[in-house]
């Protein structure tokens, strides 16, 4: 059960560490979700958006940063 606990407490961190990136992204006026290529559609009362493009691009960069952690480590 501690195993448990210890994997939501990482959970934890980790959704604050990226709450705390969008606010900061955000504060910088990153586009981000209104990228070239992402698409959106709007209605009466409603929108919809498919951020295709900033999905590709986040996870270019997630990818880039665990393979620079993976090469440094042991």
């Amino acid at each position: 059960m501690s195993d448990l606990g210890r994997i939501l407490i990482i959970f934890g961190i980790i959704l604050v560490v990226a709450g705390f990136v969008v606010i900061v992204l955000a504060r910088m006026h990153l586009p981000l979700g209104r990228l070239p290529g992402d698409l959106t559609w709007h209605g009466r009362g409603w929108s919809v958006s498919f951020p295709i493009v900033t999905c590709i691009l986040l996870s270019v960069i997630v990818s880039l940063i665990l393979w620079i952690i993976g090469r440094f480590r042991p």
